[in-house]
């Protein structure tokens, strides 16, 4: 579907490339077609490691330094991760180079048009395959959309995008006050976010190392500023490919069960799998999981003990011990 648009965009002459320097893409997902572009040329620029891993497979490069010729954003469904990557590609693409806009329908395509309206001189948008692309020229117009740190209870930081950047999600809150008074030593928080359940982990007897294990780069980078402790590791890692050093005694989790708009247990599934492999014999995984998933068939095939110790109406609050060790 990106694809059918960046194609159109180049053939009408709507996207007009320089001859020379970099284009970057800003977020796209593992699967989006780019050969429209020249490959050579083209970096891309994603903070979710799953999609970085994707594109480097493919032989993309990713990461390169601004500045460059030309940029396209594919529009994220968050609102104001939307805005900080427009903000950060009318910075970082050279003054009057080209950026394209483009989205799905289904993830606000037309509102941020509207919006973009308001603030750039922007091409006629073209309609194709449910989603829609418009470009507009590089500049400090969209300045005011650059990610900052916003504080919320509890003295943490957060940014714009990452998951429940409001403040900690109530799955979380409760599977926080429902840790034991001791854990550890060796204890991962796989999806970690920015860092609220590290947080409480650490006030725990007995723990002495912490691995925080998260996908998405700008959580992980707000969790190193909100986890100050020598017993913390950062690992900018997809949870359920991660190796830990040694096998653990605890893994903590609140596992996300989205891809995109969609829901997807597969996803917390997968979750459940990596913490069976990466504990010990005697090692326990806590879980906070929403109570409509069907995660029970994966934790009793999976763990020896698996026990329901609370929750509320929306949330289960799970603890299974005694990791069964796969078959070969």
């Amino acid at each position: 579907m990106r694809a059918a648009r960046i194609h159109q965009a180049l053939e009408t002459g709507l996207l007009r490339l320089p001859e020379t320097g970099r284009i970057a893409v800003w977020r796209p997902v593992a699967g989006d077609d780019l050969s429209a572009l020249p490959d050579d040329r083209v970096t891309v620029q994603t903070g979710f490691r799953p999609d970085h891993d994707h594109f480097v497979a493919r032989g993309y490069a990713v990461d390169a330094a601004p500045p460059y010729a030309a940029g396209v954003v594919c529009l994220p469904r968050a609102r104001d991760l939307a805005r900080a990557l427009l903000a950060e590609a009318a910075a970082q693409v050279a003054p009057g180079g080209p950026i394209l806009v483009d989205g799905q329908k289904t993830d606000g395509i037309d509102a941020m048009l509207k919006e973009l309206r308001g603030k750039v001189v922007l091409s006629d948008s073209l309609a194709k395959a449910h989603g829609k692309a418009a470009v507009f020229a590089a500049g400090p117009a969209l300045s005011g959309w650059a990610a900052t740190p916003r504080p919320v209870e509890g003295g943490f930081l957060t940014r714009p995008g990452v998951f429940s950047a409001d403040g900690a999600d109530r799955g979380s809150a409760l599977l926080a006050a429902a840790l034991p008074a001791r854990l550890g030593p060796k204890v991962a928080d796989l999806g970690a976010g920015w860092g609220y359940l590290s947080r409480a982990i650490l006030a725990r007897e007995g723990v002495k190392r912490l691995d925080l294990v998260e996908a998405e780069r700008d959580a992980l980078d707000c969790a190193r500023e909100n986890i100050r402790d020598d017993r913390a590791r950062f690992h900018w890692a997809d949870a359920t490919r991660f190796r830990p050093e040694n096998l653990l005694e605890t893994v903590v989790m609140n596992p996300p069960f989205h891809t995109g708009r969609a829901p997807d247990p597969a996803l917390g599934i997968a979750f459940v799998a990596a913490a069976r492999r990466m504990l010990a014999p005697d090692g326990v995984l806590w879980l906070v999981a929403n109570r409509h998933l069907p995660y029970d068939p994966a934790l009793s095939e999976g763990f020896l003990d698996v026990q329901t110790i609370g929750g509320d109406a929306a949330f289960r609050l799970i603890r299974a011990a005694k990791p069964r060790r796969p078959t070969r």
